[in-house]
């Protein structure tokens, strides 16, 4: 049968319709990741800072740089997460096929009692714990009570499905108000969680750099301009004329490179004692890297 044009502007209508619907589901999830990828890379970059005596807006760095440095914050926690969910969704299935066979209800029942309490309580000791130590961050604590909400739901929903039978409940319920709530509630855990830990990656990567700083790329700064570099283990050479000055800056390290400037460390760097040498990339001075093997 041939269509129409009205039937065919109503298809292509249609169409377009859907095609916006789907875009309007997608779109702000997309937004929220990113912005969430920007915060956790944030976090990250700001603890590290902050460890090492900066502020992360001296760094002058991109949207597209939080977003590279929230990767390894949420490798671990995502990949936990989603282990985690697979073996409860074969776990939840195995108890699902229990109860559809009407086999050992009263056990199923009995045990997603004990579940629900264990995990509400174990939730409950685990944020008195936190509640008692304002001001201290106690890594992986989040995770935990948030550990103990899903296992707790997950025990009510279980005793709840034992004593029903054959009965469905209407869309919207109480009930499903009940899992929003808890869902809204680990979601924000999650991410105390996930902050927390990109905080504590931050300050180990400083600490790293106190441990580590040999391993750091050489920098040897010219500068027609003395520097007056005051850090520890720098030394000034003259290596030019007095007709054309200029100054050799060695015993230096590249940190990185960002928003036009030059980061560097100096030999031996600490947390305590060290100081972080920054140049405007620029053009005023010139900089030789070298390979750190190479001392």
């Amino acid at each position: 049968m041939n269509e129409t044009p009205d039937t065919e502007e109503r298809i292509n209508n249609t169409r377009w319709q859907r095609t916006l619907e789907v875009l309007s589901v997608i779109g702000p999830p997309l937004t929220v990741a990113t912005a969430l990828l920007v915060y956790f890379g944030w976090a990250r970059t700001d603890a590290q800072a902050k460890a090492m005596g900066l502020d992360v807006s001296l760094f002058g760095y991109t949207v597209q740089d939080f977003i590279l440095r929230s990767i390894q914050s949420l490798f671990q926690p995502l990949a936990w997460l989603v282990v985690i969910g697979l073996l409860w969704l074969m776990l939840d299935r195995a108890v699902s096929r229990l109860l559809e066979a009407g086999r050992y209800r009263k056990a199923v029942h009995l045990t997603a009692t004990v579940v629900m309490l264990l995990g509400f309580a174990y939730a409950a000791v685990m944020w008195l714990a936190i509640s008692a130590r304002p001001g201290q961050i106690v890594l992986y604590a989040p995770f935990l009570i948030a550990g103990g909400l899903v296992v707790g739901a997950w025990g009510l929903s279980v005793r709840r499905r034992s004593a029903e039978r054959g009965q469905t409940a209407p869309r919207f319920t109480p009930r499903a108000l009940e899992r929003s709530l808890v869902f809204v509630l680990v979601t924000l855990l999650l991410f105390w969680g996930t902050s927390d830990y990109a905080q504590a990656l931050g300050r180990g990567a400083a600490i790293d750099y106190q441990e580590r700083s040999g391993l750091l790329p050489t920098a040897v700064v010219y500068s027609k301009e003395r520097l007056a570099v005051g850090a520890p283990n720098v030394r000034e050479e003259s290596a030019g004329s007095e007709a054309a000055p200029l100054y050799r800056y060695t015993g230096l390290r590249l940190l990185v490179v960002s928003g036009g400037r030059i980061f560097l460390l100096n030999e031996g760097w600490s947390l305590d004692r060290g100081r972080v040498v920054v140049l405007q990339d620029d053009g005023s001075v010139r900089v030789e890297y070298g390979n750190p093997s190479s001392d």
